[in-house]
């Protein structure tokens, strides 16, 4: 991996961590912020040394197919008068399927709905016991960020790579 393609994971990283934060904070992910990681993609690819065709060709096909089953998960949610997930989470999935290689990206799903069903029963706990005055709103993007972290993290770190290798 060269140092160009370890500087944009690392930049990943932090850009996930930051709409994790202003999730937490706002129950909002920014555009500009999914927007960047979007346009951030593509540079991924050429550092990674992936072929136009077949392989930048198909992450994009996959994104694509990605983005159109997130649109029909917020087209179903809107007419059913249901939040199933806000607009800066299906925008930060989306972007993400430009990152991540399909396998990934199915991993990053399983963490993601595995630690977001743990923050699920934690909030309901606490709106079960704490009673809080104001109505909250789960911030997804915490456990896609979480996901797509653990997905990432054997590239970004060489200890973590290291691990994998043991372990298998």
């Amino acid at each position: 991996m060269s140092i160009f393609s370890y500087g944009l994971l690392i930049g990943l990283a932090i850009a996930l961590l930051v709409a994790a934060f202003t999730d937490i904070r706002r129950r909002q992910i920014d555009n500009w912020l999914n927007g960047a990681m979007a346009l951030a993609a593509p540079l991924f690819w050429w550092a990674s040394g992936l072929s136009l065709w077949p392989d930048m060709v198909w992450q994009l096909v996959f994104a694509l197919g990605v983005c159109a089953v997130l649109i029909g998960i917020a087209f179903i949610g809107y007419k059913l008068n249901v939040l199933i997930l806000g607009g800066g989470d299906i925008k930060l999935l989306g972007a993400l399927s430009l990152w991540l290689a399909p396998f990934s990206y199915v991993q990053m799903l399983m963490i993601m709905s595995l630690f977001g069903g743990a923050m699920a029963v934690a909030f309901i706990i606490r709106r079960v016991v704490l009673k809080p005055k104001t109505p909250g709103r789960l911030p997804y993007g915490v456990a896609i960020a979480f996901g797509a972290l653990l997905v990432l993290a054997p590239k970004i770190l060489p200890a973590a790579a290291s691990f994998t290798d043991l372990a298998a």
